[in-house]
């Protein structure tokens, strides 16, 4: 989830995208650049560094009347003043910035270079600069056109051409992308935020919008090159209230980025063709991993919750016996590491201590050491033999929303990857699986369907002093971690549980003021599940059933049903994950809770 932007017009084009580059630094701060058209030359200035280093190298007597600029989250290629954005092409006349995943940019990019470009990034973005000068004649509209048809995957991009200094374009497809319109100026950025202080005219690009845009006007095409009509609208927010792309809350906007972060997590890793996952990031050789004998999983919180639904998982798909252990705890039991011995730390920010400190000890014991994390540059980046990075974008919200479903995914995939290199898994299976895998985006764009009816039910029960939450197998993890979601932003006293434990005590609880929400969808588990909700609406509970759209059984145990796509039961806990996290925001919205910062909570524990 990078931050681009772009500007032309009478101000300082220089400062004018640093100011807005700073604005969008949130997305992504592993490196920055700008590229500045100046009379005679295309000048591009970038740093593996922050918005304010970029400050401090870009000349200050320059002179541009446009130009384009970037803050990157690393996706395709570690972060570097190579790979960092805008990237020209062969000609040095084009530059571009994106946000986004190109997802055929290899076979691209292996045309191209048979036909003589030259590349010198490892990204994906790359690409883009170099179709964009294949197909220009003199004509930059029709150039794009021709490139946007070659593209797959999500794009937002704006690009700069020496020849016409007095003209931006840009490009919109499955990611953010908005126009500021000033007197004699114009503005383009991933977010508002970018350019609040200096407009509150906004012109909303829709995707498949090809936007032309000088310092005076904006037209704007569709990508079959014929013209469309998009009218500005005045944004009446005031500068703290931007940067959530119209959602009310960091937490509700990186719930809805879950099909996007989900696609940007499996990019370049899964080959449903081949039945193939590369995690090319991994140092492990197949030798090496035929030789594990155990597997450790360490994390906290969220986290924590994601490593129990890999858990079964990696017992699923591997030979191999899989331990869960929280971070803070896992100290007091190290006689089980060593050579032997794959731990698996997963970590949101990179920075929890307590998570940080077992790995420590994990190393210093021998282990392989793989960290799951979202931020690179983190102390547990460090620390790890290896990092698998989610590629989530950056998430403010203090309660793990899209973190917590890529991180299930990335063991999922890990999980398969380990089975491949094993020898355990089919290449059916495999090819099944991964199909599974890519169809959750989709399926996740399905689940918001039922939001208005969440909400409508979380009105129900707002007043509640507690609620349960109940499953088995997968759907046991995904009940624990509703708990938490309820309790982190709806202060609600909540706990989950494995259904058939309710009648070993707890169900002592359960009374007609106890609502509880029972994950049911469909498994080898079923039945067993349903003999639970029968036994609690026996004793007058209300039940929330979250359940597949094919059951037609739940509906007649109770009226309370959110339901979600059918998927594979290793798919389900995604699907039901998000309905969880739904509920919770509407129930701290109807409550009126701080949902963004939750009291006593951080996004980042750096305490023991």
């Amino acid at each position: 989830m990078c931050g681009i932007v772009g500007y032309i017009g009478n101000g300082n084009t220089k400062d004018m995208l640093i100011d807005s580059l700073g604005m969008l630094e949130y997305r992504g701060y592993d490196s920055a650049g700008i590229a500045l058209a100046g009379l005679d030359e295309l000048k591009i200035i970038k740093t593996c560094d922050r918005v304010a280093k970029l400050r401090e190298i870009v000349p200050a007597t320059f002179f541009a009347s446009s130009g384009i600029g970037h803050t990157r989250w690393a996706t395709h290629g570690k972060p570097s003043d190579i790979n960092a954005h805008p990237h020209r092409d062969c000609t040095g006349l084009i530059a571009v910035v994106h946000n986004g995943i190109i997802e055929n940019y290899q076979e691209l990019k292996d045309m191209l270079t048979a036909r003589g470009h030259l590349f010198i990034s490892e990204t994906d973005s790359e690409v883009v600069s170099h179709l964009v000068e294949e197909f220009y004649q003199g004509d930059m509209k029709t150039a794009l056109v021709e490139t946007v048809k070659r593209l797959q995957g999500s794009f937002a991009l704006v690009v700069v051409n020496e020849n016409v200094p007095d003209k931006l374009f840009a490009v919109k497809k499955d990611s953010p992308l908005t126009i500021g319109i000033s007197d004699g100026q114009c503005f383009v950025a991933s977010d508002m935020m970018a350019f609040l202080k200096y407009t509150r005219r906004v012109l909303f690009l829709k995707d498949g919008d090809i936007a032309t845009i000088t310092k005076d006007t904006v037209e704007v095409c569709d990508f079959a090159g014929t013209s469309v009509v998009r009218v500005p609208k005045y944004i009446d927010w005031n500068l703290k209230d931007i940067g959530k792309s119209g959602y009310d809350h960091y937490m509700l906007k990186e719930i809805h980025e879950q099909p996007v972060s989900l696609t940007d997590a499996m990019a370049s890793r899964l080959n449903e063709k081949t039945g193939e996952v590369s995690l090319n990031e991994l140092t492990l050789t197949p030798g090496q991993i035929r030789d594990v004998k155990r597997v450790i999983i360490v994390a906290c919180g969220t986290s924590y919750h994601a490593g129990l639904i890999g858990k079964y998982a990696f017992e699923r798909l591997t030979d191999l016996s899989l331990n869960v252990e929280i971070g803070s705890e896992f100290r007091y039991a190290l006689g089980h590491l060593g050579p032997e011995t794959l731990v698996i730390a997963i970590s949101q920010s990179g920075e929890t201590a307590d998570t940080l400190a077992a790995v420590k000890e994990a190393v210093h014991k021998g282990s392989h050491v793989i960290a799951i994390t979202n931020s690179y540059g983190s102390s547990i980046t460090r620390e790890a033999s290896d990092t698998l990075y989610m590629q989530a974008g950056p998430e403010i919200g203090v309660a793990a929303t899209k973190t917590f479903t890529t991180q299930v995914l990335l063991l999922y995939m890990l999980a398969l990857y380990i089975g491949q290199a094993r020898c355990v898994i089919s290449p059916d299976e495999m090819r099944k699986f991964i199909s599974s895998i890519l169809a959750l985006p989709q399926k996740v764009q399905r689940v918001f369907d039922q939001e208005p009816y969440i909400d409508e039910i979380t009105r129900l029960f707002t007043k509640s002093d507690s609620l349960f939450f109940i499953g088995r197998n997968m759907d046991y993890p995904v009940a624990l971690e509703g708990s938490l979601k309820l309790k982190e932003i709806a202060y609600v006293f909540s706990e989950g549980f494995a259904a058939g434990e309710l009648k070993h005590g707890p169900i002592a609880l359960i009374t007609s003021k106890v609502p509880v929400i029972a994950i049911t969808t469909r498994s080898n588990t079923y039945d067993k599940t349903v003999s639970n909700i029968k036994e609690i609406m026996a004793r007058d509970a209300t039940v929330i059933a979250v359940a597949s759209e094919s059951d037609e059984t739940i509906g007649q145990l109770t009226d309370l049903v959110v339901r979600v796509p059918d998927a594979c039961e290793y798919t389900s806990p995604v699907l039901s994950s998000i309905v969880l996290q739904l509920f919770s925001y509407y129930m701290a919205l109807h409550r009126g809770c701080p949902i963004d910062r939750p009291r006593n909570l951080a996004k980042s524990v750096t305490v023991e």
